[in-house]
């Protein structure tokens, strides 16, 4: 954690939101990690989509863990609500706070460490279980606080900064949260802030688990000549299936143009989206599309990055337990003691 602190002074020429926030107020402390972290790109666009969708930082819950990712709350949504669990734990206490307040919105930040080795329990579970959350790990396959040894996302045949090559085979996160049933699932890469900005905005607004797998590379210990999650591999290996963004609820925009092809769309503020019709046989909604896919691309070596499946119509953990709206904090006794008749009624439903 650090305490050092922006200053609070604003240029005035800033453009704010819906909400009349500028974007610094988006923002926390001073990052105090290496200089040209990936992990502070991520910051930036999860600061970035929270500006372009006017969410109100106050209804925002993040958690973390234990790890370089996990410091990563710290530096941004200062005016937001801030836990930072145990190496591992942050999924159950996440999955706690959730049903405690459903009117929040919940952001889980890990690392490849704290998600696919100490915490790979925790990580399944939450996702099988549906909760309402947009989980984000900062993929950078090394742990970096205790000086670069191979973490559970290292790729097989990949080299350390010290020429040591991993011969364990890796974890796919993105592959187990297909299996797992995550209702969004996704990729992408911190340096490629066009991706990475519009799909934490729709994993945001997503009801259920949703799960997006970011590779971050460590400029100490992983942006070598020989690591498979380095600046360099990554835009080389980088195969994106698709290309989006997300609008807010207006009248509807209609084009139909031919694959292959380049359609310019006006859009409501004016602006003009150029859209290229990307991969007309990809189906984002097909799960079992999404896990060939990615089985495919990754035996030529490729990094599988965009949307790669959403369940448009998802439920979350509330549905599936029938819990009330009202968060737990604010139920009265009336609430939790409904009277005699309700519980003869309740033990005759149980004979």
């Amino acid at each position: 954690m650090t305490y050092i602190t922006k200053p609070r002074l604003h240029h005035p020429l800033l453009k704010p939101n819906g909400l009349g926030f500028t974007r610094r107020d988006y923002e926390g402390k001073v990052s105090t990690l290496c200089a040209g972290c990936g992990h502070d790109s991520i910051s930036a666009s999860i600061i970035q989509a929270c500006y372009e969708i006017d969410l109100p930082p106050h209804r925002l819950a993040k958690l973390s863990g234990i790890g370089c990712s996990s410091k990563t709350p710290d530096y941004f949504l200062g005016n937001s609500h801030g836990f930072n669990s145990v190496h591992g734990r942050m999924p159950s206490v996440l999955t706690g706070a959730n049903l405690a307040n459903r009117e929040l919105i919940y952001l889980g930040v890990s690392g490849d460490g704290d998600s696919a080795s100490i915490g790979l329990g925790q990580f399944a579970h939450s996702v099988r279980r549906g909760v309402n959350m947009t989980y984000i790990v900062e993929n950078n396959g090394v742990y970096g606080l205790t000086k670069g040894q191979f973490s559970a996302t290292s790729d097989k045949g990949s080299k350390s900064k010290k020429g040591v090559v991993n011969h364990d085979q890796p974890i796919d996160l993105v592959g187990l949260a297909l299996q797992l049933g995550a209702s969004f699932v996704a990729r992408s890469f911190s340096g490629d802030k066009a991706q990475l900005v519009p799909l934490i905005k729709a994993a945001i607004r997503h009801k259920g688990a949703a799960f997006i797998d970011v590779i971050s590379p460590c400029v100490q210990f992983n942006n070598h000549a020989g690591s498979t999650k380095s600046f360099d591999y990554v835009r080389e290996h980088n195969a994106a299936v698709n290309r989006l963004d997300v609008i807010l609820e207006r009248d509807e925009i209609v084009v139909d143009y031919a694959p292959g092809s380049v359609e310019l769309v006006t859009q409501h503020d004016g602006s003009v989206l150029r859209l290229r019709k990307l991969a007309s046989h990809y189906d984002p909604t097909d799960r079992l599309s999404a896990m060939t896919a990615l089985q495919e691309h990754q035996a030529k070596g490729e990094i599988v990055t965009g949307l790669l499946y959403v369940d448009p119509e998802a439920e979350d953990l509330h549905d599936y337990l029938g819990t009330v709206q009202k968060p737990l904090n604010q139920l009265t006794d009336a609430d939790l003691t409904p009277g005699a008749a309700a519980l003869d009624a309740l033990n005759a439903s149980l004979r």
